[in-house]
């Protein structure tokens, strides 16, 4: 009798097992689903590529030195034994696009005294206001375009014309002769700069050719002029950039 109620008990449980739904959608029902984590991404800022074109305005000091080849006074030629010095003042108006090229025109005072002849018999002093166009081209040391800061180099050329008053001295000194004319002018410069954003310093050498000094027609007798006339400049420049 117990061995009947055992196969009795075993037979009830294996029918109630086979009538279970044993598909997996059975089990995967009453499996919580997996939802994959999400994370807010914020937006990256734009890469820099470097500054743009932008307009700038300039304002330059140097140190001046004047030689000059030879010249004639009345009807003695005279040659230059001592470079006159000075100093020059200016400022300008310019444009630069960022990578590489830049340009602007620049409008200068000049004073330089004591432009020796050979002998020390005579002097002669000049001031005049110098216009130029002038193209550069701008180099970053960093390794990175030349608007993107720091320390970086510069090469340029320009071109435009001298108003030129001057005056030659005797010993004693007094005033024997002087003159006014405008006279074409030509300049190379080269120098370092230091990027800071918006104000960007300069140290450079600008070295200025005009062909003569002279003054014709006479202002007084007598004529003279002086011929190859070197200026060298060591200047300084602060120039701030627009937004």
């Amino acid at each position: 009798m117990r061995k009947l109620l055992t196969v009795s008990a075993v037979a009830i449980v294996g029918a109630t097992v086979l009538q279970l739904p044993l598909t997996g959608s059975a089990f995967s029902a009453d499996m919580p689903q997996y939802v994959p984590p999400t994370y807010d991404i914020p937006d990256l800022p734009p890469v820099d590529y470097g500054l743009g074109g932008s307009f700038y305005l300039r304002g330059s000091v140097s140190g001046d030195l004047w030689h000059a080849s030879d010249g004639a006074y009345c009807a003695c030629v005279a040659t230059f034994q001592s470079p006159g010095y000075g100093y020059s003042v200016g400022v300008g108006f310019g444009y630069e696009t960022g990578d590489g090229p830049r340009t602007d025109v620049t409008l200068d005072y000049m004073s330089i005294n004591k432009l020796t002849t050979t002998g020390a018999t005579h002097t002669v002093d000049l001031r005049a206001g110098l216009f130029q166009v002038n193209g550069y081209y701008d180099f970053n040391l960093g390794g990175y375009s030349p608007a993107e800061g720091g320390f970086g180099a510069y090469v340029g050329a320009g071109v435009g014309f001298a108003k030129i008053y001057s005056d030659i001295e005797d010993a004693v000194p007094t005033q024997i002769a002087w003159g006014l004319s405008v006279e074409a002018a030509a300049s190379v410069m080269a120098g370092v700069t230091y990027d800071m954003g918006n104000v960007v310093a300069d140290l450079g050498y600008r070295g200025i050719y005009v062909n003569k000094v002279l003054n014709q027609p006479p202002a007084t007798p007598p004529t003279y002029i002086i011929n190859n006339n070197f200026i060298h400049e060591v200047r300084g420049t602060l120039r701030y950039r627009f937004d």
